[in-house]
C-alpha cells in the first residue's frame, strides 16, 4: 500500500512539473487592430453616440484603458514609436515623412518576436519613416494572416485601417466610398451628433462630425471580421488583442495639435481566460494607469515572455514582472507635411503643460494642409469670415503663447489656459524642467532643424548622432530653444556669435518670434547669411524677408530651395511660402522647382516623384507662387 500511495505521488508530482512547464512554455498569440486617427469616441468609453458594438464587446471580456497616450499628434511618428519602442525624437524619425537610416542594432519588436519563434505578419500600412524592409515576415492586406504559418507557431499580426483617416471625414466622396455597404440603420443622424464646445453648431459640422463616426462604425464592423476569423479557426481563446487608434480625431483641434484631443487615444486589450491574469485589473475593468505609445513594444516582448532590450525606453503595462506605473507621459509635435512646428508636452495625472517653440506660428498655419481643400477647414475658414465663431472656436486661428497649462481635473477639455496665472509657476517650472530632462535622457533630436541633424548625422545615423556630445550638444541647443518667446533680445543676440550652429539657429527664432518690434540691426543677421550652416542661412534670409530687407536674402532661398537635398529645400521652399508677394523675383526659380519635382512616371498615380519632399516642395513652391498673383491649382 505504501509502494502505491509513493507511486500516485510520484505521478502527481510529475503532473503537476508537466502542467507547470506546459504553463510556462504557452505563449499568446497577439493582435493589434489598429486604426487611424479616432479619439476614444467608442461604446466602451460611454460614447453613446457611437455605434461599436464589436469592440465593445471585447471590452465587456477584457481591458478598457482610460489613460492611453500616444507620443505624436500625428500618424509616422507615432507608428515609428510604436514599432521600435524609442520616441521618435530618439531615432529623428519625429517629422512627418521623412527617410531616415535606423541603427541595424536597434530591432523592431516583430523581429524580435521572429528570432524567438513567433510568426509575425502586417496588414497594410507601415509608414515608420524608416526603411520596413526585414520587419515583417509576411505582409499582405490578409485578415486572417496566421493561417500562413507553420503548425501551432503563436504569432503576431498588425493590421492598421484607414476608412476612418481625416480624408475620409473631410471628403465627403471619401465617406460615401468607405460606407457604401453600411445599413441603412447604422449611420448616425446628425441632429443628435455631439459637438464638442470649441467647436461651432452649423449644420456642416454636424454633417462633418456624423461622417466620422460613421467610418468609426465601418472600423468596427472590421474588427467583428477578424474576431470571428479567430473564433472560425478556434483561436480566439489563445488571443491577446489590442484595438487602438494612431493619435487623436482628424480634425481640427485634434490631429496635428498637441493637446489631450490630439494624444489621447482609445485602447482595449482582450484578453482570453487563460491570460486575464496578465492584467492588472479583471476582466470588464477599467484601467486608470497611464500608458504610453513606447509602452507598447516592451508589453508585447513581455506578454510572450521575450527578453525587453534595454535600449528600449518604455516600460510594459501588462504581463508578470511589472514596474510601478507611469506618473506622466510626453508628447512631441514637429513637422507636418510642409509645415514646421516644433513643441513638447508632459501629461500627468492632473495636468497637461505644453511648451511652443515657435509660438509666432498660429495653430493654423496658411498653406495647404489646413486649408479650403479639407470640408472642416473650408467650413471653420467660412464661419469666422461671417464673423459666426464663438471665442472658443477662435482660439484655433490664433497664434500659439508660449506656454500652456490645462487643469484637466476640473478642466477636461482644456478650455483655461493657466500658463500666465502666478499661482501656477512652481507646477509650470517643475513641468518645464521635466521635458528638459527627458530630451536630454532620450537624446531628443528635434532641437536641430531637420537639415541641420541630416548633415550632421552623415554617414551614421540620428540616433548615434544624438548619442555623440562631440556632434550634439544637446543641453546648450536646449537652453537656447528655451530662450525663444522668453529671452531678451540682447541675451538673444548673444546666441547669434555663438559657436554651435544649433544655438545660432535658435537665436534667429528668438529674434523671428518678437516680430518687428525691438528687432536688432539687420546687419546682425545679414551676417548669417554667410553661415556655414544652411538652416541657419534660410532661418536669417526668412527674417530679413520678413522686415522688408530682401535683397540679399532672396538669393539665399532661392539657391537652396534647387538643393537635390529634398529636407533642405523643403526648408527653404517653406520660408519662400511664409514671407508671401516678398518672394516675387523667385517666381522663374520656383517654376524650375515645379518642373523638377514632377513624376517621371506618366502612369504615375501621384504627380510627383515621390509623397515625401518633392510632394512636400511642391505644395509650399504653388502656395508661394499663389502668393505673388500667379495662376496655380491648388491640389493636395
Amino acid at each position: 500500500m505504501r509502494h502505491f500511495y509513493y507511486c500516485i505521488t510520484i505521478i502527481m508530482v510529475s503532473i503537476f512539473i508537466s502542467c507547470q512547464v506546459q504553463q510556462k512554455e504557452s505563449v499568446p498569440n497577439i493582435l493589434w487592430i489598429n486604426c487611424e486617427d479616432i479619439s476614444p469616441n467608442l461604446g466602451c468609453y460611454g460614447d453613446q453616440y457611437a455605434t461599436t458594438p464589436n469592440i465593445d464587446k471585447l471590452a465587456e471580456h477584457g481591458v478598457t484603458f482610460e489613460k492611453a497616450y500616444s507620443t505624436a499628434a500625428i500618424c509616422s511618428p507615432s507608428r515609428s514609436c510604436l514599432i521600435t519602442g524609442l520616441y521618435a525624437t530618439s531615432l529623428g524619425t519625429q517629422q512627418l515623412r521623412c527617410e531616415i537610416n535606423k541603427p541595424e542594432f536597434l530591432k523592431t519588436f516583430p523581429e524580435h518576436l521572429a528570432q524567438s519563434g513567433y510568426f509575425t505578419s502586417n496588414n497594410n500600412k507601415t509608414d515608420y519613416n524608416f526603411n520596413p524592409e526585414g520587419v515583417w515576415q509576411y505582409w499582405k492586406e490578409d485578415n486572417a494572416p496566421w493561417r500562413q504559418r507553420t503548425g501551432n507557431q503563436p504569432f503576431f499580426s498588425m493590421f492598421t485601417f484607414g476608412m476612418t483617416h481625416e480624408g475620409s471625414v473631410n471628403h465627403t466622396e471619401q465617406w460615401e466610398k468607405n460606407t457604401e455597404n453600411l445599413p441603412d440603420s447604422l449611420f448616425h443622424d446628425p441632429a443628435k451628433v455631439p459637438i464638442p464646445p470649441y467647436y461651432p453648431d452649423s449644420p456642416e459640422i454636424r454633417k462633418i462630425w456624423s461622417h466620422y463616426y460613421d467610418n468609426i462604425t465601418v472600423f468596427d464592423r472590421v474588427v467583428g471580421e477578424i474576431v470571428q476569423n479567430l473564433k472560425d479557426d478556434g483561436l480566439l481563446d489563445e488571443t491577446i488583442i489590442f484595438v487602438f487608434s494612431d493619435h487623436g480625431t482628424g480634425l481640427p483641434r485634434y490631429k496635428r495639435w498637441l493637446n489631450i484631443t490630439g494624444l489621447r487615444v482609445p485602447l482595449v486589450v482582450y484578453l482570453p481566460d487563460k491570460y486575464k491574469h496578465l492584467a492588472k485589473v479583471a476582466p470588464g475593468s477599467k484601467d486608470y494607469e497611464m500608458v504610453s505609445f513606447v509602452d507598447f513594444a516592451p508589453t508585447v516582448l513581455n506578454l510572450a515572455g521575450v527578453r525587453i532590450p534595454e535600449t528600449m525606453q518604455g516600460q510594459p503595462f501588462m504581463g508578470k514582472q511589472l514596474p510601478a506605473n507611469r506618473t506622466q507621459v510626453i508628447g512631441a509635435r514637429d513637422r507636418a507635411d510642409n509645415m514646421y512646428e516644433m513643441s513638447r508636452a508632459v501629461v500627468t495625472e492632473r495636468y497637461i503643460y505644453v511648451r511652443h517653440y515657435y509660438p509666432h506660428l498660429p495653430y493654423i498655419q496658411p498653406g495647404i494642409i489646413f486649408s479650403d481643400l479639407k470640408e472642416s477647414f473650408r467650413e471653420l475658414r467660412r464661419l469666422k469670415n461671417n464673423g459666426e465663431l464663438h471665442a472658443e472656436a477662435l482660439k484655433m486661428w490664433g497664434t500659439k503663447p508660449v506656454e500652456e497649462l490645462y487643469d484637466l481635473q476640473n478642466d477636461p477639455a482644456e478650455l483655461n489656459n493657466l500658463a500666465s496665472l502666478s499661482q501656477y509657476r512652481n507646477q509650470i517650472d517643475s513641468l518645464k524642467s521635466e521635458i528638459h530632462q527627458w530630451a536630454i535622457k532620450t537624446g531628443d533630436t528635434g532641437f536641430l532643424p531637420e537639415a541641420e541633424y541630416m548633415i550632421r548625422s552623415a554617414n551614421s545615423t540620428l540616433y548615434e548622432m544624438a548619442h555623440n556630445p562631440n556632434k550634439y550638444n544637446l543641453e546648450k541647443i536646449i537652453q537656447a530653444a528655451e530662450m525663444v518667446g522668453a529671452a531678451s533680445l540682447a541675451d538673444l543676440e548673444k546666441n547669434l556669435l555663438s559657436d554651435d550652429s544649433g544655438v545660432r539657429y535658435w537665436g534667429v527664432i528668438g529674434i523671428q518670434a518678437m516680430g518687428k518690434d525691438g528687432l536688432p540691426a539687420s546687419d546682425q543677421l545679414m551676417a548669417l547669411l554667410n553661415d556655414p550652416s544652411p538652416s541657419v542661412q534660410i532661418a536669417a534670409a526668412e527674417t530679413l524677408c520678413r522686415l522688408g530687407n530682401t535683397t540679399e536674402a532672396l538669393p539665399i532661398l532661392g539657391k537652396w530651395v534647387a538643393d537635390d537635398r529634398g529636407w533642405l529645400a523643403l526648408q527653404a521652399a517653406r520660408s519662400i511660402e511664409l514671407i508671401g508677394d516678398k518672394a516675387k523675383p523667385l517666381v522663374p526659380v520656383l517654376y524650375r522647382i515645379l518642373e523638377k519635382n514632377k513624376a517621371t512616371d506618366p502612369n504615375s498615380s501621384i504627380r510627383y516623384r515621390d509623397f515625401n519632399f518633392s510632394a512636400f516642395t511642391t505644395w509650399s513652391v504653388e502656395w508661394a507662387l499663389a502668393n505673388c498673383w500667379e495662376k496655380i491649382d491648388l491640389v493636395m
